[in-house]
Order: C-alpha cells, then structure tokens, then sequence
C-alpha cells in the first residue's frame, strides 16, 4: 500500500441508481467496488417485533426490501471526489431512504489485485 487509503462504504437504498453510479464512479478514478446485498435490522425486525419473530418474518416475506451495500477501497485524493460523485448522482444522501456513505482508514493491505 503505498498511498493512504479509506474503505468507503455505501449503504443504498436506491438500487436502481446502482449501474450510473458505478459508471460515474469510473469517470473519477474508482477502479472497483464489491456489492453485498443487505437488509437493515429495522426492516427485519420492526419496532414491536423481537429477532426471532424477525428471523421468522425473513422466511414468511422473501420479498422484503433489501439494500445494497457498497465496498470501494479508494486512494485518500479521491475521496471528496466519490463524495461528490455519490450525492450527484442519488440526488443527495440528505434525502430519506436514499443510503449513507462513510469511510474507515485501511491500516493495511495484504493481497495482491489483478490489473486486469
């Protein structure tokens, strides 16, 4: 690792937003990202409901909304960039149900990633 980096991590809620946003992502200098599909714990669990019930509404309700989780390990010079480019593109984070973005220092990186 030769420059320092952050893994930023996009929680989104507007799936449909996913192929722009990585094509925008692209123009500004992010070379991948991983995708998880996710589902927030207010979604299984509920406000009156406890996890078991939550675990078991998960199997009644395969249709349950589900979110994208987004993982860019990305060089520190870029990120205002991603910020930029992942506002522009959602519409803002500001909205609700749009997702949230934050990024964690990558202390170390072990690993080697193909150029291809």
């Amino acid at each position: 690792m030769d420059k320092p980096m952050q893994l930023l991590v996009l929680i989104l809620n507007k799936k449909e937003c996913l192929d722009g946003l990585f094509d925008a992502l692209l123009e500004v200098g992010v070379k991948g990202a991983t995708v998880i599909e996710s589902t927030g714990m207010a979604r299984i669990v509920g406000e009156d409901t406890r996890s078991l019930f939550g675990s078991i509404r998960m199997l009644v309700d395969p249709d349950l909304e589900s979110n994208q989780t987004v993982l860019m390990a990305v060089d520190e010079h870029l990120i205002d960039k991603v910020r930029f480019t992942v506002n522009e593109v959602l519409g803002g984070l500001d909205r609700p149900d749009t997702g949230v973005l934050f990024g964690l220092p990558i202390t170390f990186f072990d690993g080697k990633v193909s150029k291809e």
